[in-house]
């Protein structure tokens, strides 16, 4: 994982109009395009808009919020069998996901498909044939396989290591570039922790998870079945296996501890110096053998891990670091192996440890692959038949107008001292907005792909976007790049770049339609908006200044107080109980929480800026601002499998759907005032316990 996926904040009808426009000559008519794509938006699933007619008339809006606005959608909206969480995110998904599908049948048709187009055919049309998968079974890893047996030494071990993280095949950590935390102009190499296959730390060791760790270790024993070694020995090499990650386990941070002190992440040593920690895994070796030139610093996060690792290679008998790397390759390598790796993969991964019922149809794992491997190639394709300048004019519109409401609340804050609130404000002036998709599109030119074998093209992709990534390294940050592609339904802060991303796929209903009223949208996405400019200026992102680099901006006097405001929102999410002797961990979501908070706020400022002096539509019988807030409670519609809510409450830094479509509002007086809410009503806060921080 990049490092900026690891520290960017997330939040969680189309036209046929080409995104960009074309090259013309006045005289000629333009020749026939190879690489024509079209559209055909009769087939596609339909998006999820507010409607009032699925309002729970019964409940009250100002005692049971959720249930009011989401209660009737919820009950008639099961979870698909191929999914383990369904509402308005993954509708749009399921409809960007059509879109990509379509795409992807026309390039793999394309005899004389070119560019982007002749990578994306060639996966789709290699991912969608079964019957050659299956009968290449295990033997396009069966390489790697050999290499791993023939392991002799821990030096043998850690040359391995090394080798096949130069193919961007690196089991036990994180490597790549990411923008120096303390000159945000430069990138510079960061190696993270990693080397476990649960989703947290906390899944070794809580009595809780414990049924969860015994599937883990079955399934590890499956695996190594699978890959052709006799049943009771992969019984006992699995035991190593999961010794092995626990080993791991005891230095790595948790989901909460690496989502709240991003401090973490920067660590800058020198090779030299890393060397000393790690001294049965040198990192001057380890540059050269990516083919780097050794730096003059770089960020070794989370020293105590890789001080494991190296005396690990030490220790551990090399027949266990076999186990290990012998695992990982082919569970990394399920997915896109033959029938019994893939339902392997499912069942423990999709079934035991979220609930899904059924595994995803070929179509959709091919495209979920595609856009692993080559995302923003198919990227280029989406934007062309899927988003107008239309939309991109109209949100441009509206960051413009929730930045100048977003400056009224700075302006504005009491409990923010002047010194402080200068730098508040050059942080603000100093965003990034960026829309729909790059405006300048990333290079592919290398990339070697094929019609032989799936797993092949995976293998190519990820090893050429490693050194892609690698090639950084060293050199300035190119502003232009995206972390996610247009077809991706969410948006994202970057605290090193200071910008906020929405990519074009979550312009849609109910976040953004162009058809809807300006309730409607600045409920929608109004709010994420805000939301993603408030990451600025929560927990994490208020550590960083307006130049993107980890500086103390802050006067000691308000730092204390805001972090007394954050305790407030901290307990009032603690206090939730997701499921049954479950809360929500109000400190894992507090980054998300004070976004919300302040991105709610702000946006309604800004639609009644908007809408100033215009007359109330009363549209269904409901005001502008009661829409305004029911648009917010829709996008957070969302149902969970127990195992999917489970695994969510232990890693995911946003708090689940149903709490974030209440949390803010009820901290609002601007949503009583809405509903005619009364005091002791659950969506009014009192004074004492009311969090007002953006």
């Amino acid at each position: 994982m990049l490092l900026s996926f690891a520290i960017a904040t997330a939040v969680a009808a189309c036209s046929s109009q080409d995104a960009a426009p074309a090259d013309t000559t006045a005289d000629a008519a333009p020749a026939a395009d190879a690489n024509a794509l079209t559209l055909d938006e009769s087939t596609l699933p339909p998006v999820n808009r507010f409607s009032a007619d699925q309002l729970d008339t019964s409940k009250n809006a100002c005692t049971d919020f959720g249930g009011y606005v989401n209660g009737k959608w919820l009950a008639a909206n099961e979870i698909p069998g191929d999914r383990t969480s369904w509402g308005a995110f993954e509708m749009l998904d399921e409809r960007s996901t059509a879109i990509q599908r379509q795409l992807a049948e026309q390039a793999a048709a394309n005899d004389g498909a070119t560019g982007v187009q002749d990578i994306v055919g060639d996966f789709w049309a290699t991912g969608m044939n079964a019957e050659q998968i299956n009968a290449q079974g295990i033997k396009p890893i069966q390489d790697r396989l050999d290499a791993i047996a023939a392991l002799d030494s821990q030096e043998a071990v850690a040359e391995y290591l090394r080798t096949s993280a130069a193919r961007g095949e690196n089991f036990l950590f994180g490597f790549g570039p990411e923008a120096d935390f303390k000159n945000s102009d430069m990138n510079i190499a960061y190696a993270m922790q990693g080397g476990l296959g649960l989703p947290d730390r906390g899944y070794y060791f809580d009595a809780d998870k414990k049924d969860k760790l015994e599937a883990y270790q079955a399934h590890v024993a499956k695996v190594l079945e699978l890959s052709g070694m006799p049943a009771a020995e992969a019984t006992d090499r699995a035991a190593d296996v999961v010794a092995f990650e626990t080993r791991l386990a005891k230095v790595s941070k948790s989901s909460e501890e690496m989502s709240r002190d991003v401090s973490l992440f920067y660590n800058p040593v020198t090779p030299a110096e890393a060397d000393k920690l790690t001294p049965n895994f040198t990192w001057t070796k380890f540059f050269e053998s990516q083919g780097l030139q050794a730096p003059e610093m770089f960020s070794l996060a989370i020293p105590a891990f890789h001080q494991e690792v190296s005396t690990m290679l030490g220790e551990v008998p090399v027949e266990d670091w076999q186990a290990y790397l012998r695992f990982h390759t082919v569970d990394g390598a399920s997915p896109y192996l033959s029938d019994a790796f893939v339902q392997e993969n499912f069942n423990f991964y999709n079934k035991t440890m979220r609930g899904q019922k059924e595994l995803k149809e070929r179509a959709k794992r091919v495209l979920d692959t595609i856009e692993g491997n080559v995302g923003e190639a198919l990227g280029q394709m989406y934007v062309k038949v899927a988003f107008s300048p239309e939309s991109k004019a109209r949100m441009e519109t509206l960051v413009t107008n929730l930045s100048e409401a977003l400056k009224v609340h700075l302006e504005g804050l009491e409990w923010m001292g002047d010194e402080t609130k200068k730098q508040a404000m050059e942080k603000w002036a100093s965003f990034t907005p960026k829309i729909g998709y790059p405006d300048k599109w990333r290079e592919w030119t290398g990339l070697e792909t094929g019609r032989d074998s799936y797993i092949g093209n995976v293998l190519a992709a990820n090893e050429f976007n490693y050194k892609w990534n690698l090639g950084k390294i060293g050199k300035p940050v190119d502003k232009t790049e995206w972390g996610m592609s247009p077809q991706t339904v969410n948006a994202y802060y970057n605290p090193l770049a200071n910008e906020i991303v929405f990519p074009a796929a979550i312009l849609q209903p109910p976040f953004f339609d162009p058809e809807a009223g300006d309730a409607m949208n600045y409920g929608g996405i109004g709010a994420v908006i805000g939301h993603e400019m408030i990451h600025g200026y929560d927990d994490q992102g208020s550590r960083f200044d307006a130049k993107g680099n980890f500086e103390n901006w802050w006067t000691e006097a308000d730092a204390k107080g805001f972090s007394g405001l954050t305790d407030q929102l901290v307990a009032q999410f603690d206090a939730y109980e997701a499921m049954p002797g479950k809360k929500v961990n109000g400190k894992l979501t507090l980054g998300e929480n004070i976004a919300d908070l302040g991105g709610l706020a702000i946006a309604y400022d800004a639609m009644k800026k908007a809408t100033e002096g215009t007359e109330d539509p009363m549209t269904d019988g409901m005001t502008r601002d009661q829409r305004f807030f029911a648009n917010w409670a829709t996008v957070w519609r969302r149902n969970f499998t127990d195992q999917e809510l489970e695994v969510r409450l232990t890693t995911d830094p946003h708090a689940p759907a149903n709490f974030r479509a209440i949390g803010a509002p009820s901290n609002l007086p601007q949503f009583a005032a809405a509903f005619d809410c009364k005091a002791g009503d659950a969506m009014v806060r009192g004074d004492g316990d009311r969090v007002v921080i953006w």
